[in-house]
């Protein structure tokens, strides 16, 4: 018998994506998008049972470095775990298009610095099929992925492929240079790119300390980018930056907005050193959307968090004489030589060796350090740090600190949030959340895979938000689901999906809400040459459906490979936008 549908999801409890109130419905799927909702009488070639779970749209996360990933693997991984349909990536400004042969090595050590991913996985994962910015977007289009993929334009590279050696060392570009970066912008976005980024922030170096090409790139040379976008009409613009003079850095961001009228987006989050700073950021782009400039601030949903254990980047003994000659042996090895006692106790006597900037401040930071669980908490209250447990206990918080990474075989991390966490707690991304002109972002998904592993935020920001928290506000169920799919995708011009309703793309999630929860970080061996990342799955994702095929049932995939390279901005459905 022939079936009305390619695949109906019967009796869950809606949460459409428009901010609406739950209902239940059934939402009926045919060629790759929505096609009925409610009680739909027909019958679907498959049939997915959702009562007593959610149905949500696929999340949406516009904050991504899957830019090496993409093009050796087909899973987004950790993001497909999490709800995500579609990744944007090429943020920050980094990335590897355009490129000449002579300077893949410098983009990749870019890319190492800035984003901790090691140089022999690039080297041996890149296939460097690409020059062009056009170019490499057709190496990504031959490829099918779990998810779809929209890729950015990074400043970076194309500075240094414009200027060469005098882009790399940050040199002021003439008015011939910034013109022949807008046309190859113009050209990029013509090509498919979803926009432009860049980086002005002192955090983001090569592999060897150098800033970023980008970071003291002037006005003009940023205005004329975006006017090349504003050529073709399409893109938006990205920008990460340290606001070291926050009003300044803020009213070029507007005048470049204004002159070229592209959409534009910034990452804010509230530092240790200026905490109260987001609040003027947040006013001066309230201003700005008041005067209807398309400004947006990304923001995210807990703190930004460096891990440490004995598999990762670094820990608190990373650069002490004693460890160090441990360091290179195999894990079990060097738990076994921290279990020795005659080498624990010269261990946890050493004062260690100078250590850089970074590793001083953060690695042995007691105060402000946690304990990182099965069941991970990123919003812990201040009697639960290392040097607090300690206390309590009467030992030193080093030796707390080493007997909990020796725990699991080794496998024990350390939290340290440093953004969004001055306080101690949660309120700031409470409120930077509710902000109308925001949206969830900075995830940075297939990034930082030694120290960082945020590519959960979808997850966290659902079962935190709207369900566990207990030391302040909570945010609607409905609000949390619409901000991480429809207001994402309208950010970046994807107007096809992000909403449940007719006619819109079938990326969909099926959610036990009562079971959702992440499990804690874990480390995988799974890149190129052997390389290890951090990793951190979750329970409770019954389904998820890209372009109507069901990906993951129950966080394992399917097989199915549905996702496709995005090229450029979407169209709402023709029902929708004649509305």
């Amino acid at each position: 018998m022939e079936r009305a549908y390619d695949l109906v999801i019967r009796g869950g409890t809606l949460v459409d994506g428009s901010g609406a109130a739950p209902v239940e419905a059934d939402v009926a799927v045919k060629d790759g998008k929505i096609a009925a909702l409610g009680k739909v009488a027909g019958h679907g070639a498959e049939e997915i049972d959702a009562r007593g779970k959610l149905v949500t749209p696929g999340f949406v996360d516009i904050h991504t470095h899957y830019d090496g990933q993409a093009t050796w693997d087909q899973r987004m991984l950790p993001s497909s775990w999490h709800g995500v349909t579609t990744v944007v990536m090429g943020n920050c400004g980094v990335g590897f298009a355009p490129c000449r042969p002579e300077d893949h090595d410098r983009l990749v050590r870019l890319m190492e610095g800035v984003e901790d991913i090691p140089f022999p996985v690039l080297s041996e994962g890149l296939p460097w099929n690409w020059r062009s910015f056009p170019d490499y977007l057709d190496s990504l289009a031959g490829r099918a992925f779990d998810v779809d993929i929209g890729a950015q334009l990074p400043h970076a590279a194309l500075r240094v492929f414009v200027m060469g050696e005098r882009g790399a060392n940050r040199e002021p570009a003439s008015a011939q240079d910034i013109a022949a970066m807008a046309a190859i912008a113009r050209e990029a976005v013509e090509a498919g790119a979803l926009g432009f980024s860049t980086s002005r922030t002192l955090n983001h170096r090569t592999s060897d300390g150098q800033p970023t090409p980008t970071l003291t790139a002037s006005e003009d040379e940023l205005t004329g980018i975006a006017m090349g976008l504003a050529a073709a009409g399409k893109g938006a613009l990205q920008f990460v930056s340290d606001f070291a003079d926050p009003e300044a850095e803020f009213a070029m961001l507007r005048r470049i907005v204004e002159r070229s009228r592209r959409p534009l987006s910034f990452s804010l989050v509230q530092s240790p050193v200026q905490p109260n700073q987001w609040r003027l950021l947040l006013e001066r782009l309230g201003e700005a959307a008041q005067a209807g400039l398309p400004m947006k601030a990304q923001v995210c949903g807990r703190p930004v968090g460096v891990l440490f254990g004995l598999e990762l980047t670094l820990n608190p003994f990373s650069h002490h004489p004693a460890y160090r000659e441990i360091a290179g042996r195999p894990l079990d090895a060097r738990v076994a030589a921290l279990r020795d006692p005659d080498f624990r106790a010269r261990l946890l006597a050493d004062s260690g060796e100078a250590a850089p900037a970074f590793a001083a401040n953060m690695t042995r930071n007691w105060k402000v350090m946690f304990l990182m669980g099965e069941t991970p908490d990123y919003e812990q209250t201040p009697d639960r740090t290392v040097l607090a447990l300690a206390n309590a206990r009467g030992v030193d918080p080093a030796e707390l600190a080493l007997d909990h990474m020796l725990t699991g075989d080794g496998r024990g991390m350390l939290y340290l949030p440093f953004l969004n966490y001055a306080d101690g707690s949660l309120d700031p991304s409470h409120a930077m959340l509710s902000d109308p002109n925001t949206v969830p972002g900075l995830s940075d998904g297939g990034a930082h895979v030694g120290m960082i592993c945020d590519g959960s935020f979808p997850t966290s920001n659902l079962t935190h938000w709207t369900r566990d928290r207990t030391r302040g506000a909570r945010l609607p169920l409905e609000a949390m689901v619409r901000m991480q799919s429809h207001d994402t995708a309208q950010a970046l011009g994807l107007f096809d999906r992000g909403l449940v309703a007719p006619g819109y793309r079938a990326d969909l999630n099926v959610i036990d809400y009562d079971r959702l929860s992440l499990h804690a970080p874990s480390v995988a061996y799974d890149l190129p040459a052997g390389g290890r990342r951090l990793i951190q799955r979750a329970e409770g994702y019954a389904a998820t459906l890209v372009a109507g095929q069901v990906t993951y049932r129950d966080g394992q995939p399917t097989g199915a490979l549905p996702g496709r390279l995005l090229r450029g901005a979407q169209a709402a459905p023709a029902a929708m936008a004649a509305q």
